[in-house]
């Protein structure tokens, strides 16, 4: 067992304490809670367990007046990365579903897969994004470093235009970071947010989007009229539309059978949303690549697979061989979102207030990266009727079964609870009142 790796583990724990600016010693040892149980059912059970040696008064207390020094943390996330050399990163929304939470204020009203409500899948409940480094190994490990709450008032590509850039201030100077969206987002305004920022893109498409290349150079016109904005049409539906590519990627897959992937650069869209919408100014014109990938065959599926379309904007040199792995490796936080919240209880604990919810997902993210740094010292702590794992191919849930042995060896920077008596509780005959109602907030149209 290399000590290197344990003594990084003992580092980052510190550093973890430290970054914690109030009732630190309460959330630090709650995180050693969340990684000591088997099962999270509540956050009571929690300070049952042994590293938590404090009361469950303190718990609550932790949550709803602790303060964590995000900057701090994020920076000590930052120093952790994946041993990758390519840095890819994911960005996706998740929800916490509070339907029934009248008393919690700045909820909103969002797409849920498989909650419905009314007979719609919308819940209501608070929306956080993540933005993870992925790894080009088939496993489900990633790398949270950033984790912001959208409000339902704010604008979700504004939210990670602005994770990006905290990110990428972060990494060393030399490479390129390539992140990676889902469908759901805005290409042209994460392209125009991002255009000062050493980075590229990578946006899914709808399969009806119709871009425009350049129109050609203007000849003055005896009848005069303003020149021309757009050229030929992109459709992408209508094959007759497509020029030659600037660009083409054949590769073989084990998984995916013959991988064909095409871009054509110097395109851009039409804008509906954009910030000079309702000045009568002209639209804004941001051009990028796009891209399309066919495959032969899907793995485990008996279907014929769909083409997929892309965006791809920023800086660096377009690869296309990376583009379509990288896209593959996205859907591993999806992995770490499920973990998170089936194992971890991220989404467990029924807080009033959200930034309570914030200071919960701040220490899930640090219980995950634990894991993570803990992984070459765990050994395969397996179910009889489970298949054995090699230890450098452990899961997030084999690791985090085995983890409770190793907390002893490690140490623990929180100091000793301190005896204070008994709480005089709450004067006889007083009452709470009331909580306020706080509706969810819908978007405007």
């Amino acid at each position: 067992m290399p000590a290197c790796d344990l003594e990084t583990l003992r580092a980052f724990r510190i550093a973890l304490h430290d970054s914690c600016r109030r009732r630190g010693d309460a959330l630090f040892e709650l995180v050693d809670a969340v990684l000591a149980a088997e099962a999270i059912g509540s956050l009571p059970h929690l300070s049952l367990l042994a590293p938590h040696r404090r009361s469950w008064g303190s718990l609550y207390a932790a949550l709803a007046e602790g303060r964590i020094d995000l900057k701090a943390l994020g920076a000590t996330l930052a120093q952790y990365p994946a041993a990758d050399s390519q840095p890819v990163y994911a960005v996706d929304l998740s929800v916490w579903p509070r339907c029934d939470a009248e008393a919690s204020p700045e909820r909103g009203y969002y797409y849920h897969p498989s909650r419905h409500s009314a007979g719609q899948p919308i819940v209501a409940g608070w929306a956080y994004q993540w933005l993870a480094q992925l790894t080009f190994t088939r496993d489900s490990w990633t790398v949270p470093l950033d984790v912001r709450r959208v409000h339902p008032t704010e604008n979700a590509n504004a939210v990670a235009v602005a994770q990006i850039q905290g990110v990428v201030s972060h990494l060393p100077a030399g490479g390129v970071p390539l992140f990676v969206f889902d469908a759901g987002y805005d290409s042209a305004q994460l392209t125009h947010g991002l255009e000062r920022v050493p980075a590229a893109l990578l946006v899914r498409l709808r399969g009806d989007r119709c871009f425009y290349a350049d129109p050609p150079p203007a000849t003055p016109a005896p009848q005069g009229g303003r020149p021309r904005k757009h050229g030929s049409k992109f459709a992408c539906k209508d094959l007759t539309t497509w020029p030659a590519p600037t660009a083409e990627h054949v590769a073989d897959d084990a998984q995916y059978g013959t991988v064909r992937v095409r871009a054509w650069a110097g395109l851009h869209p039409k804008q509906q949303n954009h910030p000079g919408r309702g000045t009568r100014k002209t639209r804004p014109i941001v051009r990028g690549t796009v891209v399309l990938v066919e495959v032969s065959r899907l793995p485990a599926r008996p279907y014929k697979p769909q083409v997929l379309w892309w965006w791809w904007a920023g800086a660096g040199v377009l690869d296309l061989d990376l583009l379509w792995r990288a896209y593959v490796r996205r859907f591993d936080l999806e992995h770490t979102l499920r973990f998170c919240k089936q194992s971890l209880g991220w989404t467990t604990p029924r807080v009033r207030h959200p930034e309570q919810a914030d200071r919960w997902t701040w220490l899930v993210v640090a219980a995950s990266t634990q894991l993570r740094l803990a992984r070459p010292w765990i050994a395969d702590c397996r179910l009889p009727w489970e298949r054995p794992l090699e230890p450098g191919t452990l899961t997030p849930a084999r690791v985090r079964r085995a983890l409770s042995a190793l907390l002893p060896m490690v140490g623990t920077p929180a100091r000793a609870p301190k005896p204070c008596g008994r709480s005089p509780g709450r004067p006889k005959g007083s009452r709470s009142g009331r909580a306020t109602r706080c509706p969810a907030l819908k978007k405007a149209a």
